[in-house]
């Protein structure tokens, strides 16, 4: 008998799109495979009213698909990487990371205006802790509104709520083809993204030896090192709080270096460094940043908020 692959992915036209781009790659490689996708809710999907600091922050879009994963549901999960917690959960491994898209955010304007030619007491939409702290270091003047759901419901809100602007993932933006859209990418000085973001994760059952080969052509060596780094970094620091946290890492001429950013809500304290090594030392460099920072204050702030 034939065996069909699942996959589990969440219901969002994105989540979708990046779903079927995994499924096709597999079939380009397996051309006898047969793969179906899994829709599945996650708690995340469900609460669209309150911010997600406030119910849980991550793991809020992924908790349902790994359980689905690990009672043998499906088969494999495809996620945004920016979406996974520090931790995977015991039983389940990281199977593949494929080349990483466009790690940036965007802003896009009401007027196509840039950041720096909106007007003092615009209001730009987002929910990430992390977007509005960078925001408000770069522009006090701004005012940060609320935006949840996903990226066509936050496209709309644009012009339904009479926001200026709205900041994205740029890899979001580009893979729903809507890259028209966007008035600026938003320089990693003024926005630093968040860990892993522009990267998927195929999150596979540990052990799991066919499924392990099956998805190992959608391996992408370099992306791994990199973003493995930044959740190295993301690991050291987190305490269970919801804390702007970004980090971005790069590899060029054979180095490393990431750069990481812990900030307050507000955005009146960012306390940002860089850390440069070999390249196959990522994740040490990755826990050496943290500690970096942690020592010039950045456990003050995740303690404040806690």
């Amino acid at each position: 008998m034939e065996k069909i692959i699942k996959i589990g992915t969440r219901g969002s036209k994105l989540a979708l799109w990046q779903a079927n781009w995994v499924k096709s790659a597999l079939r380009a490689g397996h051309p006898s495979l047969s793969v179906e996708l899994v829709p599945i809710k996650t708690k995340g999907d469900k609460i669209l009213d309150v911010a997600l600091a406030k119910v849980g922050g991550k793991g809020l879009f992924v908790k349902e698909i790994e359980e689905a994963l690990l009672n043998g549901h499906i088969d494999l999960a495809v996620h945004s990487m920016k979406d996974m917690p520090s931790e995977i959960p015991k039983g389940l491994c990281i199977g593949a990371i494929p080349r990483r898209e466009t790690p940036q955010d965007v802003l896009i304007s009401r007027k196509s205006l840039l950041l720096s030619q909106i007007g003092p007491n615009a209001r730009i939409g987002t929910s990430s802790l992390r977007r509005a702290a960078q925001l408000l270091h770069a522009r006090p003047d701004l005012v940060i509104t609320p935006l949840r759901g996903n990226l066509d419901t936050r496209l709309k809100k644009l012009d339904a709520e009479n926001l200026d602007g709205i900041i994205l993932a740029a890899a979001g933006v580009k893979r729903l083809g809507l890259e028209h859209k966007i008035t600026e990418y938003l320089d990693e000085k003024v926005m630093l993204p968040a860990v892993g973001q522009g990267a998927l994760c195929i999150e596979i059952r540990e052990n799991d030896s066919e499924v392990e080969s099956i998805v190992s052509l959608l391996e992408h060596h370099e992306t791994r090192t990199v973003v493995m780094g930044e959740r190295a970094f993301l690991k050291r620091l987190e305490g269970g709080c919801q804390v702007p946290i970004a980090a971005y890492g790069k590899i060029e001429k054979n180095k490393f270096t990431l750069c990481g950013l812990v900030a307050t809500v507000d955005g009146t304290t960012v306390i940002k460094d860089s850390l440069s090594g070999q390249k196959d030392s990522s994740e040490i460099i990755g826990v050496k940043l943290a500690d970096c920072l942690i020592e010039m204050g950045a456990k003050t702030i995740m303690e404040n908020l806690t």
